[in-house]
């Protein structure tokens, strides 16, 4: 159930307020927001993807609502990681003021700083490691390194004179990273000998049992697929996932093979990543996709976006023959990543098209070409036992990746009155490190569809589906404007409903009886005559055809 919504009452001096604004009950759009003595200091500003039930919507966004009219308190926003569902929204929010300090990694702010130029804006940023310190205004930060499926990766501590809080961003306990970096256990330790006050996890797969397994076990694997494949392979991974990346490019580079990038994301992350040093390019191995033509099936691998199904990715346009590259009998295509929840329908589709095509798809389900970059039950139990923090919020996930991230804070000591499972909206405060939660704020999605924000309401989102699914019908009527006689029988047109439009010549007699019984009624309105038609066709539709279209009554005075 969701929580009653209420004001929370004013924030007094010394207490820190706590405001998830997205990503929770979803895996997406992770943003916080943390105020005290009436400044804020944000954690993270990234986006959803849309699903099928929002037809052309591009990205869905934080709703902004609680910091719109606060925008000048914002002390800088604290991104802990690359990743769109991190960093996405960071363009939307600087549209409200262009100088807030963005602070994170070299790789995050380098590829937050790609996409902001795109958008025409130049960041203020302020580039930080692990084991670095910063104040911003009343709040005492702390830079915690964490191993995740992107390189640089970083948890924040938070300390105020209300109490500390550990936010670890999306992490894992990988022992054997390819990059060498671990999460870094001992400042975990450290923090929590010093006194965790509030805990923020991440929930991504807390009802996974066990531990995730390594990076390492996946290169063997790429390599064994791509030594064994006939002719062309295509590769689809996310477009910041560098240790895929690397792994594909040192896989073709073993068997032969060269490598062409594909899609606008996937070239401009990996040339940042190449830039900075973070992806070893092997030599004479990348090659431009429009030049990739002309090498031979078996010596080429091409590495896309659309892992996740996204209707307008690479991959998507492959399947429906839209692109240049067509896949075909004997081709290999691996989808080296895992499902997001929600996405399942959309990527089933796209291994279903693949086949039919002739392709081998090879995928997580099938073979190890994937690993998740989120801890496991086993690993945030570890975290748990190391910090003991006094209160705990879990964040990033679904209803049930929270509840199973408070069933193992619960197990691991932390008083189940300690623990909150709340929703985007909800409103905790902290003060002398105890947490209470004071309110619940009415937050919505909010959406992009091309060059507008938040302009397109769930409304429209319902017309839209009920347009796409069950179509269009258009009603005009000329009626006398003195006697409210008709002047000519109704004219219907419709879309996406019937081939032929003889078979509203049932309802047309419908539609003449009801308008004169209304007119012999006393009504003359237009606006209620209309409705008259709409609900005549409207039932008769339902009838006849148990179906729900769009209806577009016009009553036009002659």
């Amino acid at each position: 159930m969701p929580n009653p919504v209420y004001d929370p009452p004013a924030l007094e001096k010394g207490t820190l307020r706590v405001i998830p604004l997205g990503g929770l009950g979803e895996v997406g759009r992770n943003m916080t927001s943390f105020e005290i003595d009436g400044k804020i200091l944000i954690v993270d500003c990234g986006v959803l993807f849309p699903e099928e039930h929002q037809p052309g919507v591009d990205l869905i966004l934080p709703d902004f609502t609680p910091i719109k009219d606060r925008i000048d308190d914002i002390v800088g926003v604290v991104l802990t990681h690359g990743h769109e569902d991190h960093i996405g929204g960071v363009p939307y929010l600087l549209r409200l003021r262009r100088d807030i300090p963005l602070i994170g990694s070299g790789l995050t702010l380098a590829l937050v700083e790609a996409k902001l130029k795109e958008h025409k804006i130049k960041p203020t940023t302020l580039t930080v490691k692990e084991g670095e310190f910063e104040q911003l205004g009343p709040f005492d930060l702390e830079f915690v390194a964490v191993n995740h499926s992107i390189p640089d990766a970083l948890a924040v501590s938070i300390v105020t004179d209300a109490g500390s809080v550990l936010v670890t961003g999306d992490f894992k306990m990988d022992q054997l990273p390819l990059d060498g970096r671990l999460t870094d256990l001992r400042a975990f330790a450290r923090l929590g000998e010093e006194g965790v006050d509030l805990f923020l996890p991440d929930s991504t797969n807390a009802d996974v049992p066990g531990f995730t397994p390594h990076e390492n076990t996946i290169g063997p694997v790429l390599d064994q697929v791509i030594g064994k494949a006939r002719r062309r392979v295509i590769v689809a991974s996310f477009s910041s996932h560098v240790h895929r990346v690397q792994q594909v490019l040192d896989a073709a580079a073993a068997h032969g093979r060269r490598v062409a990038l594909l899609g606008r994301s996937m070239v401009r992350n990996m040339g940042i990543a190449a830039e900075l040093g973070y992806l070893k390019v092997p030599d004479n191995v990348l090659i431009d996709y429009r030049k990739a033509k002309d090498i031979p099936d078996d010596k080429i691998v091409y590495m896309s976006t659309g892992s996740q199904g996204e209707p307008m990715a690479v991959l998507s346009r492959m399947v429906n023959l839209e692109h240049q590259i067509e896949p075909g009998e004997g081709d290999t295509v691996i989808l080296a990543s895992s499902l997001i929840p929600g996405n399942e329908n959309a990527v089933y589709r796209i291994i279903d098209g693949l086949t039919k095509l002739g392709a081998n798809v090879v995928h997580k389900a099938n073979a190890r070409v994937h690993v998740s970059g989120h801890a496991a039950a086993g690993e945030l139990l570890y975290c748990y036992n190391i910090i003991k923090p006094r209160n705990v919020m879990p964040v990033h996930g679904e209803y049930r990746h929270l509840a199973a991230n408070q069933k193992l804070a619960i197990e691991s000591g932390v008083p189940a009155a300690n623990t909150f499972v709340v929703e985007d909206g909800s409103v905790l405060d902290m003060r002398d490190g105890d947490v209470e939660f004071v309110g619940q704020l009415e937050l919505g999605f909010v959406y992009v569809d091309g060059s507008t924000v938040g302009e397109i309401t769930d409304a429209d989102l319902k017309d839209r589906r009920i347009l796409s699914e069950e179509g269009f019908i258009s009603i005009i009527v000329v009626i006398e404007a003195q006697t409210g006689r008709m002047v000519v029988e109704p004219e219907i047109r419709a879309r996406g409903f019937a081939e032929d439009d003889a078979v509203f010549d049932a309802v047309k007699p419908k539609i003449v009886k009801a308008l004169q019984d209304a007119v012999a009624n006393g009504v003359s309105d237009q606006h209620a005559l209309t409705q008259v038609v709409r609900r005549t066709v409207g039932r008769w539709v339902n009838a006849s055809y148990r179906r729900r279209p769009m209806i577009v009554p016009l009553v036009v005075e002659a």
